[in-house]
């Protein structure tokens, strides 16, 4: 094993339970003795993330960068590169990071930004997921991982987990139902990732 660590930074806007997830699966699990591998930062761009304290409290190192203090998208996206690369990441994990990237940011990633997103992709891309699943009459729902590209949400697939959708669900009961899976699966794709390195 090599004697550099793997540094995982996360980004998030919301509540982080993704997030919070990761950090779980990688204390509990040792990602550090198994894979080199360790959480360097949790990053918001929203100062008010109720995830930024859950990080703490897990022992994980914040930091904020509000998108509200630059001019134009490049621009926030050029001073958050700046940000992650401080940590030297192999792996850039988007955990309900509620901005569209722009391509110089992707491709600064490339083959180590991944996303999670509440469909099973390729259907369903975008917004209000659960409520199209429903209205399409879809018998199944789900979420799945997936490498980060320009177009969104369209990036080859590392992992898929799917749930029923029930008579008489709601976008709300729907979406608890995908979040207990998205769970479960975005700490064993990061793993699965982290496996594939050299």
């Amino acid at each position: 094993m090599s004697s550099k660590t793997k540094n995982i930074v996360i980004l998030i806007s919301g509540s982080g339970s993704n997030m919070a997830a990761i950090v779980r699966a990688a204390q509990q699990q040792d990602w550090q003795q198994k894979f080199g591998a360790g959480i360097a930062a949790v990053i918001s761009n929203r100062a008010d993330a109720g995830g930024l304290q859950l990080a703490q409290s897990m022992g994980v190192t914040t930091q904020v960068l509000s998108h509200q203090a630059f001019g134009s998208r490049e621009a926030f996206d050029a001073a958050l590169m700046e940000l992650i690369d401080g940590y030297q990441p192999a792996l850039v994990v988007l955990a309900g990071f509620m901005r569209i990237l722009t391509p110089g940011f992707v491709n600064h990633y490339a083959g180590r930004l991944i996303n999670i997103h509440p469909s099973l992709l390729p259907a369903f891309t975008g917004l209000n997921t659960h409520q199209r699943a429903i209205d399409a009459g879809c018998l199944e729902a789900g979420c799945t991982v997936h490498q980060v590209t320009a177009e969104l949400d369209h990036g080859p697939i590392l992992a898929q987990a799917s749930v029923p959708v029930l008579p008489g669900d709601t976008a709300e009961t729907l979406s608890a139902r995908v979040l207990v899976q998205e769970h479960l699966l975005y700490p064993q794709a990061v793993k699965a990732w982290l496996q594939s390195q050299p």
